[in-house]
């Protein structure tokens, strides 16, 4: 049957789907945020993931009136879910999405979730919403399925028609309408994952890998500086064996990797086992930010003016949310460091509100005692190492993941330091 289908969400997720749905046939494109709306319905995309000529030729219906969902039979549900403060699952958004469906949702319709959860939550907590606010039953009335987001924000390489696409459903029905759905975007192909709850779990599995590797490399690091061994240098002569997997250490910020693993511990936990081994790794990872201060402090012990380069969660990226950079900020003023911050992705508005500190543009006459530089984006490489020596009276660069070579700043008389 051909569907008409509804993303509801419209955000790093939502969008690039909606974009590749819409390729093909009209679509409902829905979001709560109106001022989102408006923008992509002049064909702008804030977040620059979509280039305004892919916004045109995607035919998008764009829409913050929830009732509009009623005119699809295919509604995907692609909403952030983060962690509280506590690292436990933050389902607000997931819950509140799952009621404006459940409200709008028409008979016979299949509703296919994409946000990251815990294995058994699209049965256990979203089908419930939607059964509660549509009067409907679940397998009866309406079908629902799991659908794992595999975006990577930044990359224009494993875009969605280039990566395979795993699907789950309810049912041997819901799994047909649902695969038939996604072949038709997903060239690669898709897999059929048999049951919802697999389908949840290859996506936490996913990014707990990426997590605990990193963890390694990021625990090797402060080994490695205690030893007087260069991290990259022993990384690379290790990467000569042909099973070795290439991983780097580095801040884990973002909404996946620093997010994901908390909520298949809180599942474990509630289940009565803690899950030692994916803690331990994010443990690591969550205090890398102590780690380069320690560096700055080592590399000298006056330090009382920093610029930090680089502020949002992954380089040549927008998106500061959950960025770990806010952690190296708050660390830095514990140490009574004034700290300023650049980043050309970043209005100076959103660095001095939202990161709390003062922006930097390098054609402004002020020094400072040393320069991290934490996210490494492209455009940092109009930034020679003689001008950041310039910025500096006593040179000192921490580059987090090595931007620069070493040797290069060594001949150039900067005191480097790196993860």
């Amino acid at each position: 049957m051909d569907e008409k289908i509804c993303i509801v969400g419209l955000g790093y997720v939502g969008l690039p789907l909606a974009v590749e749905f819409g390729k093909l046939s009209d679509i409902i494109g829905f979001d709560i945020k109106e001022k989102r709306i408006q923008e992509l319905g002049q064909n702008n995309d804030s977040t620059n993931e979509i280039s305004p000529d892919e916004l045109k030729r995607a035919k998008i219906a764009y829409t913050s009136d929830s009732k509009e969902i009623r005119k699809a039979s295919f509604i995907i549900i692609a909403v952030p879910t983060p962690i509280d403060d506590y690292n436990n699952p933050d389902l607000g958004l997931l819950k509140s999405a799952s009621k404006i469906v459940g409200e709008n949702l028409s008979k016979n319709s299949v509703v296919v979730y994409e946000s990251t959860v815990y294995p058994g939550c699209t049965e256990e907590v979203c089908a419930p919403i939607l059964e509660n606010y549509s009067g409907l039953k679940c397998g009866l009335d309406f079908k629902i399925g799991y659908s794992p987001e595999r975006i990577n924000p930044g990359d224009k390489e494993h875009t969605i028609d280039k990566i395979i696409k795993i699907v789950s459903g309810m049912d041997e029905d819901s799994l047909k309408r649902i695969n038939d759905t996604y072949l038709k975007v997903c060239k690669a192909g898709v897999h059929k994952a048999p049951s919802i709850k697999v389908a949840e779990a290859a996506k936490v599995i996913e990014n707990v890998q990426r997590d605990l590797n990193i963890a390694l490399m990021n625990e090797l690091s402060i080994i490695f500086n205690k030893l007087g061994i260069d991290t990259k240098d022993a990384l690379e002569a290790a990467s000569t064996k042909w099973n070795f997997h290439k991983y780097s250490p580095g801040l884990v910020g973002g909404h996946c990797i620093g997010v994901d693993p908390y909520y298949l511990t809180y599942k474990a936990e509630s289940l009565g086992y803690h899950p030692e081994v994916i803690l331990s790794g994010r443990r690591i990872n969550d205090n890398m930010h102590k780690f380069i201060v320690e560096l700055l402090v080592k590399a000298s012990g006056s330090i009382k003016k920093v610029l930090i380069m680089g502020m949002t969660f992954k380089e040549n990226v927008k998106d500061y949310r959950n960025s770990r950079v806010n952690n190296l900020i708050k660390e830095l003023k514990e140490h009574k460091i004034d700290v300023t911050g650049c980043d050309p992705l970043l209005e100076k508005d959103i660095i001095e509100k939202e990161f709390g500190i003062k922006s930097y543009d390098f054609n402004e006459k002020i020094k400072f005692d040393a320069v991290i530089l934490a996210v490494p984006h492209k455009q940092f490489k109009e930034i020679s190492l003689k001008k950041l020596k310039d910025i500096m009276d006593n040179p000192i660069l921490i580059d987090v993941k090595n931007f620069y070579k070493k040797e290069e700043a060594i001949k150039e008389g900067i005191a480097y330091r790196s993860l």
